[in-house]
């Protein structure tokens, strides 16, 4: 950067990505950059790129880097001096967690007992001082997974989506009895919340915990536009009609969804929630875990609890359930024999529901630009199927909706919705050849 003429700056030391999506707009700084695996294995590395409005770069910023890229022809042709680069100091990061204060309500009730693991990240110093900054009781940690490390010793993948990966904080959990679990990916712009469910702890699935902050915000008297991304759960659109509020649906990923005109909270089911746009334009783990925990204080003074308002959400909007058939490949040409098998042959009909409406999102939409992805709105179900952007991955997202009526028509409505969500994963399985 500096050989290139530019000003340059590096943060103080490793930090999470969305303290780096704050610091472009506070500096005033035309563009940033994150190196980062995410939460991918540990051979995998890779970087963010963010412009000066402080969200990620979209086409065709991404096409004009990469052919300036290509047109380099040797590393010894770009100037690298030595110095001329400034680091920062804490000040920035001071900013930051000042920010963090605009998440909670004044006076909320701050009495959630919390377990922290950072997966092997970044996120533990700055969740631990934006917690002490809010009043929350100090989460108790993850000793094994708290420290930074590349290798990513105690997990196959520092995803808390996937299996094995939440073990040792749940383990912790039970030594300990919080309210919740909360995991960040390690660099922390993903937040996984966890609850005890009877003699258990379960996941909450990232369209549960985008429902229950949306929830907690409308409560709160949110204005503004409530937006997520087409693999999303439809529940957020009803949350928002029932309050008044615009909606929109988005291409995948934050750098869409931070992009909404008049953006006021923004989720996706990947774990990645925008609570406060106005600070960080792109989801933010530390951010979302101080909501997520301010709303589990307000419910736990009532003695209620997280899964006691998706039962209220359920009965008010109908049970939207959710689920993924992700195909993991070591061969890309698979995904692509996939999507071209659909394409060439799309189903009918799944789990016996009629598909009404099938949509190959190669070809755009009136509302969205063109992506490879395949979208079936059913009777009752919606099934989008697109190739990962970040890894080697075919990804079908699923969702049902059963009507409940009453909170005793539960049981049978999470029976029917599993039993919907296995038959279409089993039917889609087939139709795409995976």
């Amino acid at each position: 950067m500096t050989g290139a003429g530019l000003r340059a700056a590096l943060l103080p030391r490793p930090l999470p990505t969305p303290v780096l999506a704050y610091a472009i707009r506070h500096l005033g700084a035309v563009a940033g950059v994150e190196v980062t695996a995410s939460h991918n294995p540990p051979r995998d590395n890779g970087y963010k790129v963010y412009l000066g409005d402080g969200s990620q770069i979209v086409p065709p910023a991404d096409a004009e880097i990469a052919a300036e890229i290509a047109a380099i022809r040797s590393l010894d042709d770009v100037p690298r001096p030595d110095n001329g680069w400034e680091v920062l100091d804490d000040s920035v990061l001071d900013a930051y967690l000042a920010r963090t204060d605009a998440v909670l309500s004044a006076g909320s009730p701050r009495t959630a007992r919390t377990v922290y693991t950072a997966m092997h990240g970044v996120g533990k110093d700055v969740l631990l001082a934006a917690f002490a900054r809010a009043g929350f009781p100090e989460p108790v940690l993850v000793a094994e997974q708290a420290e930074p490390d590349p290798e990513f010793p105690t997990v196959a993948f520092p995803n808390p989506e996937e299996p094995g990966a939440m073990d040792l904080a749940f383990a912790k959990a039970r030594e300990t009895d919080p309210d919740l679990v909360i995991a960040n990916d390690p660099d922390a712009d993903r937040c996984a919340v966890a609850v005890r469910d009877g003699e258990r702890w379960r996941m909450l699935r990232g369209d549960e915990v985008g429902a229950l902050l949306a929830a907690h915000l409308v409560s709160r008297g949110a204005r503004g536009t409530f937006a997520e991304s087409i693999v999303s759960s439809s529940l957020l659109g009803r949350i928002a009609e029932k309050a008044g509020l615009p909606y929109e649906e988005t291409l995948t990923g934050f750098k869409w969804i931070a992009r909404v005109d008049g953006l006021r909270y923004g989720y996706e089911e990947a774990l990645g929630y925008c609570v406060d746009p106005e600070g960080v334009r792109d989801k933010d783990g530390i951010t979302a875990a101080l909501l997520v925990t301010e709303l589990a204080s307000e419910l736990k003074e009532r003695g209620r609890t997280l899964l006691d308002l998706l039962d209220d959400l359920a009965v008010e909007h109908g049970l939207h359930a959710t689920d993924q058939l992700s195909v993991r490949v070591e061969d890309l040409t698979v995904i692509a024999r996939a999507m071209e098998r659909l394409r060439e042959r799309p189903p009918t009909e799944l789990a016996g529901l009629a598909i009404t409406r099938a949509e190959d999102l190669s070809k755009g939409t009136d509302r969205l630009p063109p992506t490879d992805g395949l979208r079936y709105t059913l009777d009752g179900a919606r099934v989008v199927v697109r190739p990962s952007g970040t890894e080697p991955k075919l990804k079908c997202y699923l969702e049902v909706v059963v009507p409940v009526g009453s909170a005793d028509g539960l049981p049978a409505a999470h029976a029917r919705a599993a039993e919907l969500l296995a038959a279409v994963k089993r039917d889609l399985s087939a139709a795409a050849g995976i």
